[in-house]
């Protein structure tokens, strides 16, 4: 990973929800504090850091000296879209911009947490599949698809560039919190398909009453 820019960065820090550029997120601000960092957010740059809390319990409501750590990578998001509603909450679209690392948190008077990071180039020659390796990883989407009960147009999935495809499943696959986290860590395309491979296979010997797959 090549860093581009020293940033300061508004974060929502949400369990199990990542971003990954080009990628997009629907969020519901319900909460004050993160109703505020939208409307702060709108009066300057539009732009709000998704950065996962490295603490299981957390319900993202936390804040103060309770704040949980937090994961050292996350994605930084723009807001594409937003609907105010009429009680102050707001429906939002986040587009992913660029991942980004954790150099250390601010102290704020905000009431939402802020951060500063510096952004992450993405090499240019991870963004390719060898062809095992894109059918292995289609090879085990289908059979955790069909396992989850999920349906799912193939002849689509197969038009999907491979940064697309590998992205996409990792955004929005019911992983835990520690496995998306190590799916956006993973530095090339390459190294985040065979994670997914691995993860989908481990799917099979989940428990039961258990839905999410995890790397507990």
């Amino acid at each position: 990973m090549t860093a581009l820019t020293i940033t300061r960065i508004s974060i929502f820090p949400l369990p199990g929800a990542i971003l990954f550029p080009g990628l997009q997120l629907p969020l519901h601000m319900f909460e004050p504090r993160y109703r505020a960092m939208v409307s702060d957010a709108m009066a300057r740059d539009r732009q709000i850091g998704m950065l996962q809390p490295n603490d299981q319990k957390f319900d993202g409501m936390g804040g103060g000296e309770d704040a949980p750590d937090l994961f050292r990578v996350g994605c930084l998001g723009r807001i594409a879209d937003v609907e105010a509603m009429d009680d102050g909450r707001y429906n939002v679209i986040l587009e992913g911009i660029a991942r980004f690392r954790l150099i250390r948190e601010l102290d704020v008077t905000t009431p939402f947490r802020q951060i500063e990071a510096e952004l992450i180039e993405e090499l240019s020659d991870s963004d390719i599949l060898a062809g095992i390796e894109r059918a292995s990883l289609e090879r085990e989407a289908r059979k955790f698809a069909d396992a989850q009960g999920y349906a799912v147009d193939w002849d689509q999935v197969s038009r999907l560039d491979d940064v697309s495809l590998v992205n996409g499943v990792s955004q929005i696959a019911p992983f835990d919190s520690a496995a998306k986290q190590a799916l956006l860590e993973a530095d090339s395309i390459s190294e985040r398909a065979e994670l997914m491979v691995q993860l989908m296979q481990f799917f099979s010997r989940r428990d039961d009453d258990d839905p999410r797959v995890t790397l507990q």
